[in-house]
């Protein structure tokens, strides 16, 4: 009979660490929900006492918690997808309220990255190209355009740029938007673009 047939006699203690080591492997928590589903599924366990519960009130009283909770639903789905989320979030729109030149927005983006705000610098480089088309007039001056309008109408009055503009405002709106970290690269790429609009 081989060694690895033999079986081992473990101790009381020896066997607890060893299941304590064999469950902290990661796939057993794997399936463990994360803290924003197990918030969810506290709210709707509350909302179906509450529901389950309204059977033993009064017909008022049930039709005013079933009223309140609508109106709570659709305040929350307002603030989320509604007027007042934009209201509340930054427009989009690719200008602050000061008004400056490409050259402006050239300088203010160098020395935003030599200060390493690689963020600021790809705003304000991605705003020099803006300004640049408009200066140039191949948009028109217009307050409260988006980056992703500034792409199509100025791709579509330029086709053999479309792509790369297109690329600097995913570039723009993934910093600016969606929370990524800005790199060199990314800065570079919108610089680049800035120089085929201005070539």
């Amino acid at each position: 009979m081989a060694a690895a047939d033999v079986p081992v006699d473990l101790g009381r203690d020896e066997a607890r660490e060893a299941a304590v080591r064999e469950l902290r492997d990661p796939a057993y928590v794997s399936d463990d929900p994360n803290p924003l589903e197990r918030a969810i599924d506290w709210v709707l366990t509350r909302l179906g006492e509450l529901f389950a519960g309204a059977g033993g009130m009064s017909g008022i009283t049930a039709i005013t918690v079933v009223v309140a909770v609508a109106v709570l639903v659709v305040i929350v789905i307002r603030l989320r997808v509604g007027a007042t989320a934009r209201a509340l979030r930054p427009d989009g729109s690719v200008f602050g309220s000061t008004a400056m030149t490409a050259a402006e927005h050239r300088a203010a983006a160098e020395k935003a990255a030599a200060a390493g705000d690689l963020a600021e610098a790809v705003r304000e480089r991605f705003r020099a190209v803006v300004r640049e088309l408009e200066q140039r007039g191949v948009l028109d001056a217009r307050a409260g355009r988006t980056v992703d309008e500034v792409a199509f109408e100025a791709g579509r009055a330029l086709p053999v740029l479309a792509e790369d503009l297109h690329g600097a405002a995913v570039q723009f709106d993934d910093v600016w938007y969606g929370g990524r970290p800005a790199t060199v690269e990314g800065y570079q790429r919108v610089v680049a673009v800035d120089g085929k609009v201005r070539g």
